[in-house]
């Protein structure tokens, strides 16, 4: 009778502890971090244990090998060892088939809570002999199979789905812009740039003055390259903030960089994102494998590709304090027009 019910006993540690292992799964160790600095005590007494995360599960499959090792042995004693398998089989469909896995319930959310303590003092004592453990494992694994999840595509694809939770914490426009900024670096520096044919060029030898700067405005960019005889032969950059600061008369050679810096057509974005915080240069001639020059590209062309979005006026002022407190004001209003609009939800 005694060894009928330890064995009971060591039947329900088992299942305690699978129900554990499923109840844990669903809690993401970030959310319970997040929701116990906010001073959700049972979120902190949750976070504990599995804030070891693998060692936690390691720690839980030890439990349920041991119990039902036990009961293996204790039932093979008085019954037949077919029986006893068939006991410890049992308890296992029990535990994987009955426990709900897929959503928590009152009482694997009270197993947990109740169980959180413990297992966060023997984990405490035990951690260094089972992260050797888990070390050892991973070092000897001999095979390595891909699952093929979290490709890029599968990232993007996620960050999709993510537009339409309900419960999501990051907004649309965040969503959009990570992104972009995943599939920016797969594209080319040929994808974007702008073709030499359509590229505004300005001579040396012009003079500076109301013509020129009303000719260059109208193009819609801010930076010019600057060619001597032939359109070819590239001799600096022309800023447009420079001509319209300037209070001098002269040609166009006494205001322009003569710094020039190049990127070839077969540049990744991501290359040459890098190359233009390296160098500080907001435009590079864009050349092929003859060295010849097929465009231009600014640092507007790559941030447009990561944010999604056209850069539309590159003159706004950003350094005009007035100008900046008065569109933070007028964005402001515009929200509470709009949250003055929308029905107020009840908060239970």
């Amino acid at each position: 009778m005694l060894t009928l019910l330890f064995g009971l006993v060591c039947a329900g540690v088992a299942l305690a502890a699978l129900s554990l292992l499923k109840t844990y799964q669903q809690v993401p160790a970030k959310e319970l971090k997040r929701l116990a600095r906010q001073g959700d005590q049972v979120a902190g007494v949750f976070y504990k244990p599995v804030a070891y995360g693998t060692n936690l599960q390691v720690l839980l499959w030890l439990i349920v090998g041991l119990a039902l090792a036990v009961n293996v042995v204790l039932f093979a004693q008085h019954l037949s060892g077919w029986f006893a398998v068939l006991v410890v089989a049992i308890i296992l469909w029990i535990g994987f088939v009955g426990i709900p896995g897929g959503r928590l319930t009152k009482p694997s959310i009270w197993l947990a809570r109740q169980a959180a303590a413990p297992l966060a003092w023997v984990l405490e004592r035990t951690h260094p002999l089972i992260a050797r453990f888990v070390a050892f494992v991973r070092k000897h694994r001999t095979i390595t199979i891909h699952t093929g999840l979290y490709e890029k595509s599968d990232l993007i694809e996620l960050l999709e789905n993510q537009k339409t939770q309900t419960d999501s914490r990051i907004t649309p426009g965040e969503v959009e812009l990570l992104q972009h900024a995943l599939s920016f670096g797969d594209k080319l520096v040929t994808d974007v740039l702008i073709p030499k044919r359509v590229v505004v060029s300005v001579n040396v030898d012009e003079a500076i003055g109301p013509i020129l700067m009303e000719e260059l405005h109208k193009s819609g960019h801010s930076r010019f390259p600057v060619y001597d005889g032939k359109k070819d032969n590239l001799v600096g950059i022309l800023y447009l903030r420079d001509l319209i600061t300037t209070k001098k008369s002269g040609k166009v050679r006494d205001l322009m960089k003569s710094r020039l810096s190049y990127v070839h057509e077969d540049f990744t974005l991501y290359q040459t994102l890098q190359a233009f915080i390296k160098t500080k240069q907001h435009l590079f001639l864009v050349v092929n494998s003859f060295e010849e020059l097929v465009g231009i590209i600014t640092i507007e062309d790559v941030i447009e590709q990561i944010v999604g979005k056209l850069i539309v006026d590159e003159f706004d002022n950003y350094d005009d304090l007035r100008a900046v407190a008065t569109a933070a004001a007028q964005e402001e209003h515009e929200a509470h027009e709009k949250a003055d609009r929308e029905p107020s939800e009840v908060v239970e």
